[in-house]
């Protein structure tokens, strides 16, 4: 790790009523004491869609190279980078097992870029548990896919 980045913390989640349906995300930045939080939602989407655009935002709203500890729910996000799966999908072509399309490519290759240029650390924590970051990026997910059902 470079010590010369700035360690940021980057709390995500993504909700989706029904799976495709309206969706969510919500991302806190935290570093020392200057907090920012984001969020937004899409009127048909899936729920990994929506976990994989909180990640995207809140990287690239760092004006700069970190060191980011992202912390997220989503054992699709974090097992992908975590596991070695997006390298392999991005060396086969975006091809998983058995020759099948992985899905949400367009998502992937957004993130991975900025995979190269912040120093990522994935952190998994179990969803609804009361870890009070992650609460608070599913409230914001969940009020953000709520503007669209009230359409």
């Amino acid at each position: 790790m470079n010590d010369q980045r700035k360690t940021v913390y980057l709390y995500t989640d993504g909700a989706c009523s029904g799976n495709p349906g309206p969706g969510g995300w919500g991302a806190v930045l935290q570093y020392g004491s200057a907090r920012k939080e984001l969020s937004g939602g899409e009127p048909s989407t899936t729920n990994n869609r929506m976990e994989l655009t909180a990640a995207i935002r809140g990287l690239q709203a760092l004006r700069e190279p970190c060191h980011v500890v992202l912390t997220s729910d989503s054992r699709y996000l974090v097992d992908a980078v975590e596991k070695g799966w997006l390298a392999s999908w991005q060396r086969r072509g975006w091809k998983r097992g058995k020759n099948e399309p992985v899905l949400n490519v367009d998502l992937w290759q957004e993130l991975l870029p900025l995979l190269e240029l912040h120093e990522v650390e994935f952190v998994w924590v179990k969803g609804h548990a009361g870890h009070p970051e992650n609460e608070l990026c599913d409230r914001m997910a969940v009020a953000q896919w709520e503007k669209f059902k009230a359409r």
